[in-house]
C-alpha cells in the first residue's frame, strides 16, 4: 500500500485528491490548518472505505508545525510515498493596495509552505530512494493575472521550485511535478460573483469552469506509477484558458 500526505486536504482540490487517492487504495493523511472538523470528517469518510486515514494539523508557514505533522504521519503509517502540497491562500486586489503583512503571509503559506513540507519529507524519501511530490500552483503562476500580482508571484515561485527540485532529486528516484489549475469551482473562488464566473467560463475554450475532482485527477496521475517517467513537469487542467 502507498501512503500520501495532502496539505490543504480538508477542502477544495486537496479534499478531492484525498478522496481519489483513497478510492485507489492509498492511505491518506489529511493535512489541515483551521478546518479540523472537516478534516476529521473526511478522514472518517475515507476509513469507511477500508483505507487508513488520519487528520493532521499544521500551519504550513510554520516549519516546526510541519515537521511535527510529518513525524505524526510517519509514526502512524511508517511510510510516506507521496506528498501533495495543496495548501494555499489567495489575494485579489491592486498591488498598490496590498500591505506588507498580506504580502508576507501569501509567500509564507504558498511558497515557504511548499518548501517546509518538501524539506520535512525528504529525509524519509531519500532514505528509501523513492517518492513522488506534487505541488499545486495556478495558471496565474504561468502567465500572471491583473489584480493578482502577489498571488501570481507566489504561484510562479512554486513552478520554479518544482522544476529545480526535480533536477536535484531525480538521481535519488524522487519525482517532483506540478499541477497548475485554471478556474476551479472551490471555496477559494467563491469570492467571485456569478457574473465573473460566467465571464471566465465564456473565456475558457471548453466553455465552463473546472471541478475539484478534475484537478485532483491531474494530481493523482502525476503521483502514480503511470507517470513514472515524468518529473519537473507542469500539468495544467484549465480548459484551454491558458495554452
Amino acid at each position: 500500500m502507498k501512503y500520501a500526505l495532502i496539505t490543504g486536504g480538508s477542502r477544495g482540490i486537496g479534499a478531492a485528491a484525498a478522496r481519489l487517492f483513497a478510492q485507489r487504495g492509498w492511505g491518506v493523511a489529511v493535512g489541515y490548518c483551521r478546518s479540523e472538523a472537516q478534516a476529521q470528517s473526511l478522514a472518517e469518510e475515507i476509513r469507511l472505505l477500508g483505507v487508513p486515514a488520519i487528520a493532521v494539523p499544521a500551519d504550513v508557514a510554520d516549519r516546526v508545525q510541519v515537521e511535527r505533522m510529518v513525524d505524526n504521519v510517519l509514526e502512524k503509517f511508517c511510510q510516506l510515498d507521496i506528498l501533495v502540497c495543496a495548501a494555499g491562500i489567495s489575494h485579489v486586489g491592486l498591488i498598490s493596495q496590498i500591505d506588507e503583512d498580506e504580502w508576507r503571509r501569501l509567500f509564507a503559506v504558498n511558497v515557504d509552505g511548499v518548501h517546509h513540507c518538501c524539506q520535512a519529507v525528504l529525509p524519509h524519501m531519500l532514505g528509501r530512494k523513492t517518492g513522488s511530490i506534487v505541488t499545486v500552483s495556478s495558471m496565474w503562476g504561468q502567465v500572471g493575472a491583473s489584480c493578482e500580482a502577489a498571488y501570481s508571484a507566489t504561484k510562479g515561485a512554486v513552478i520554479a521550485y518544482t522544476k529545480a527540485l526535480a533536477k536535484e532529486l531525480g538521481p535519488s528516484h524522487i519525482r517532483v511535478n506540478c499541477v497548475a489549475p485554471g478556474v476551479i469551482d472551490t471555496e477559494m473562488n467563491a469570492q467571485l460573483t456569478p457574473e465573473d464566473l460566467a465571464a471566465l467560463a465564456d473565456e475558457t475554450p471548453l466553455g465552463r469552469i473546472g471541478t475539484a475532482a478534475e484537478a485532483a485527477a491531474a494530481i493523482a496521475f502525476l503521483a502514480s506509477d503511470e507517470a513514472a517517467f515524468l518529473t519537473g513537469q507542469v500539468l495544467a487542467p484549465n480548459g484551454g484558458l491558458v495554452v
